[in-house]
C-alpha cells in the first residue's frame, strides 16, 4: 500500500491546554490526549475510511510556535464560519478568504500559540 507523502503533523504549543481549547472551538471537534514523559500531545480526530492525515498539538522541549514555519492546511466545510470561530476563540486572520480557482478557497489564521495555519474548502 502506497501512502501520500504527508502522513503526520505536529503543531508546537506554548500552552497545550489553551491550544487544545482553541482548536476544539475552531474545528468543533474533540482532541484526544496522548504522549508520555516530557512529550505532551493532543491528537486531532482521524477516520480510517476518510481522506487525509491526522496529527497533534505538541508541548515539548525544542518545539516552538512560529508564524513563519511550515504551513499546513485543514479541510473545512465553510471558510467563513471557520474564520468566525477563529476570531471568537482568540485567533487572528492573516489571509482572508481567497479563491484558488477550480481548487476552491483558502484562508490563513494565527492560532492561540502564534502558528500560521491554513484552511481550505471546495466551495
Amino acid at each position: 500500500m502506497k501512502a501520500t507523502p504527508v502522513v503526520w503533523f505536529e503543531i508546537p504549543t506554548s500552552d497545550l491546554d489553551r491550544a487544545k481549547n482553541f482548536y476544539e472551538a475552531v474545528f468543533a471537534c474533540e482532541l484526544t490526549p496522548m504522549g508520555s514523559g516530557d512529550m505532551k500531545m493532543f491528537q486531532f480526530p482521524t477516520k480510517d475510511d476518510a481522506y487525509g492525515t491526522s496529527g497533534t498539538l505538541v508541548k515539548m522541549n525544542g518545539y516552538k510556535p512560529t508564524p513563519t514555519g511550515t504551513l499546513i492546511y485543514f479541510s473545512v466545510g465553510d471558510i467563513d464560519e471557520t474564520l468566525n470561530r477563529v476570531i471568537i476563540a482568540g485567533g487572528k486572520i492573516s489571509l482572508p478568504k481567497m479563491s484558488i480557482g477550480e481548487y476552491g478557497v483558502i484562508a490563513h489564521f494565527e492560532d492561540s500559540e502564534g502558528n500560521k495555519i491554513g484552511i481550505h474548502a471546495m466551495a
